[in-house]
């Protein structure tokens, strides 16, 4: 099946008849119908198809566990030092249709032509869908790929709760015997192709790109505490608002960012009582910083934290922060950095703002690239997000020639 006709069959599910965009957060109906597509894409090509406890996905090129063993006796495909690509299929709220599956369906596109070649593996080849890439329902980014190498433990990760207060551990069953995840075992490298969240392609008037690192990053939760009253017949001068201490911060977060280069976004709010004729009592806000470097990142956001609790002063609140995950930077493998951007006709090479699973496995001590895909609007996380299919066709063939130098023969 083309990359092409990949693409319309999955394009409907959880778009918005409104905006246009994605709701495919994790295992809800959205998510489940593209689960099994991935399934249904797997068995047509007579993959087999593993997923661990926690609900991560992996479809291998060698059909059944009998006939990998025999194919190891037999001198034939390796069950050590296992290659992996792929992505995720979730996206943000109201999201784009590319960020995330678009490696996923180009994993599958990259095999059938690696197959249409008579390539034949020397190693095991896996493509993967991680699950709660975006971190948009229970709010811890690349939590699949956090629990499949163990950075995140099933133990904490069961209590995080959605917006509607249920909670992980009581959607996914998880590792009933206090085990993780064997899913990425014998894992040795993976390369992750996503579309660019940028526009650094468009200046280079590149279709593809190499990764080189991921920016550290971190999403910090603000307690805002004042006092409700009435809208009306309080004086301005005798309220203690919370949405002032808030919009304060948020200004000031869009001030140090620019200031240093880097970035800082409150993008998500709880205000309570959340009434049109009422004083708000407390606002919660969720902060997202990155920067070049871990140094960086620190003095932005203190930077911030110091003019919320000077603002509080003034409005008669309280600010209490909390650092609900904090990733630093990952720096890709060099050698197979350097090697892709060769191979690759001395494609770009670029860094990356934006998290990924490719930076957890990284971390984790499995040597991980990545191949972005030019995005000519360079807008990501919005129903604006996209991608040429000539862009796309060339990052399948950046893949399949990527992929063969890892395992072919």
């Amino acid at each position: 099946m083309s990359f092409e006709q990949m693409w319309r069959d999955i394009a409907p599910i959880g778009r918005s008849a409104s905006s246009g965009g994605y709701f495919r957060q994790p295992w809800h109906s959205a998510d489940l119908e593209l689960r099994a597509w991935f399934r249904s894409a797997a068995a047509s090509r007579g993959l087999e198809v593993e997923e661990d406890p926690f609900g991560n996905l992996v479809a291998w090129w060698d059909g059944t566990v009998g006939r990998r063993v025999a194919a190891e006796e037999r001198g034939g495909v390796s069950r050590r030092g296992a290659v992996l690509t792929g992505s995720h299929l979730d996206s943000v709220l109201d999201g784009g249709a590319y960020d995330g599956p678009l490696g996923v369906v180009s994993s599958f596109a990259a095999l059938d032509l690696m197959r249409d070649r008579g390539i034949e593996p020397t190693r095991r080849l896996g493509i993967a869908a991680f699950v709660e890439e975006e971190g948009s329902r229970f709010g811890l980014a690349c939590l699949g790929s956090r629990l499949a190498v163990g950075a995140t433990s099933w133990v904490d990760a069961q209590q995080l709760t959605d917006r509607d207060g249920v909670r992980l551990g009581d959607v996914v069953e998880g590792p009933t015997d206090g085990a993780g995840s064997a899913l990425l075992e014998g894992v040795e490298t993976y390369v992750e192709l996503h579309v660019e969240q940028g526009r650094a392609l468009i200046d280079r008037d590149a279709a593809v790109g190499v990764g080189s690192a991921i920016w550290p990053h971190g999403r910090w939760r603000y307690d805002i505490a004042g006092r409700a009253d009435h809208a009306g017949t309080t004086r301005m001068e005798d309220r203690a608002d919370p949405m002032l201490t808030y919009a304060m911060t948020a200004l000031a977060a869009n001030k140090q960012a620019r200031l240093s280069g880097q970035r800082a976004t409150f993008g998500r709010i709880d205000v309570r009582p959340n009434g049109t004729n009422a004083v708000p009592s407390h606002v919660t806000a969720w902060l997202d910083a990155r920067a070049e470097s871990s140094e960086t990142l620190a003095r932005l956001t203190a930077a911030i934290e110091r003019q919320a609790r000077e603002r509080a002063e003034r409005d008669g609140t309280t600010v209490a922060v909390t650092r609900e995950s904090v990733s630093g930077e990952v720096a890709f493998d060099d050698v197979m950095r350097d090697a892709l951007a060769a191979r690759l006709g001395d494609a770009p090479v670029l860094p990356t703002q934006a998290g990924h699973d490719a930076g957890v496995l990284q971390a984790a001590g499995i040597a991980s690239a990545m191949l972005f895909v030019r995005n000519p609007s360079g807008v990501s996380h919005s129903p604006e997000e996209t991608a040429e299919t000539a862009d796309c066709l060339a990052g399948v063939e950046a893949l399949a020639a990527t992929l063969t130098g890892l395992v072919g023969r």
